[in-house]
């Protein structure tokens, strides 16, 4: 983290960002298969992603400043947010998508807990052979994590009431409860009854913490909301070029969850790698199975409520190889995170299981 707190390319991109939608709404511009279309896309992808990481800077100056584990949950609440908009939007968009709040929570599990997991750990030992984490705070996250990826994604292939992967609407609105329930349940664990699970080591920051006084935290928040609500304003704009980069590419319906995913995850993956390399990795563990378990336990019921009032379906169940990629990711982070202690060949193993992923979406 920067010693400057609010430096002034994290107000830049979200001016840039609702300048953007004036002027492409107001003007009626839009993208096109045409060089000025690319053109658009190009812009629009720039100040997305400069939207996106000014948003998870000003999360993460307000992190610094509140302490663990409360910086990474709002961090984590930060990326949600931005993850639930462009998931809602593109739902709303003229294709349907009734697979893309399933396929997207599916990409971010693989994307962290494969991907994400194995960059830092492999990052991490090569460094320093050997890291150390809290084992009590990683079992609880993987606990919550299990039930709410069974019942989340699993489940609905069983049900008898409606046919198909889909949960009828009282089936639906129980388990949005029920998920809802038990992710709160775990905040309460991780704030308040078991805070000590989940503290990270003394990263140095005591210097940059003094200089964030009341008036920046205060501009921070405001920048922070500001930042999040432009990332929505250009939600459909990019669910326009995913659509249209997807048909171009010839891609499967999941590649827009995968993209959807890589998004929000980018800003947040880059702060969980860093850590690692710092010898960081309770951090780095808290940044990414707080960001799979935030993604079911918020992403999911928030679509369903946008579902049902849009009276949009909502698919869920996997298909069954994907099921299969699921319980071995799960069956391996338990393994992974077992002992307290990681090394270079379980960031290996994870890394191979995330190329497999890949391997089964583009060539099922």
């Amino acid at each position: 983290m920067s010693a400057q707190p609010v430096p002034q390319s994290s107000w830049i991109f979200p001016a840039l960002a609702i300048a953007f939608v004036g002027a492409s709404t107001g003007l009626g511009i839009g993208y096109t298969p045409t060089a000025s279309g690319f053109a658009f896309a190009a812009v629009l992808l720039v100040i997305l992603f400069g939207t996106v990481f000014a948003a998870v800077h000003h999360a993460e100056v307000i992190a610094m400043k509140i302490g663990e584990p409360y910086g990474t949950l709002l961090l984590t609440l930060s990326v949600i947010v931005i993850e639930v908009a462009v998931i809602a939007t593109i739902m709303l968009g003229e294709k349907s998508v009734p697979t893309l709040a399933r396929d997207t929570v599916f990409a971010v599990v693989m994307i962290v807990c494969n991907g994400l997991v194995g960059i830092c750990i492999l990052a991490g030992g090569l460094r320093y052979r050997e890291q150390e984490f809290q084992v009590t705070g990683s079992n609880l996250y993987l606990s919550v994590l299990i039930v709410l990826a069974t019942i989340s994604l699993v489940l609905p292939n069983y049900t008898l009431t409606t046919p198909g992967p889909l949960y009828s609407a009282m089936q639906l609105g129980f388990v949005s409860i029920v998920t809802i329930l038990l992710y709160a349940v775990f905040l309460y664990t991780q704030t308040v009854l078991h805070r000590d699970y989940f503290i990270v080591e003394d990263d140095g920051s005591d210097d940059v913490i003094g200089k964030i006084t009341n008036r920046t935290l205060a501009i921070t928040v405001v920048l922070l909301i500001v930042s999040l609500i432009a990332v929505v304003l250009l939600a459909k704009s990019f669910s326009v070029v995913v659509d249209a980069g997807a048909a171009a590419i010839g891609a499967p319906p999941a590649f827009a969850g995968i993209v959807v995913a890589l998004l929000v995850l980018l800003p947040e993956s880059i702060a969980a790698i860093a850590a690692a390399r710092k010898n960081q990795m309770q951090k780095s563990i808290n940044l990414a199975l707080g960001s799979s378990l935030a993604t079911i336990g918020l992403t999911i019921p928030a679509v369903a409520i946008a579902a049902y009032f849009l009276d949009k379906t909502l698919v869920l169940g996997l298909a069954s190889r994907e099921v299969v990629l699921l319980v071995m990711t799960l069956i391996l982070s338990m393994l992974t995170f077992g002992t307290g202690r990681t090394n270079m060949l379980f960031g290996v193993v994870h890394i191979l299981v995330f190329a497999i992923f890949l391997l089964m979406v583009f060539v099922p």
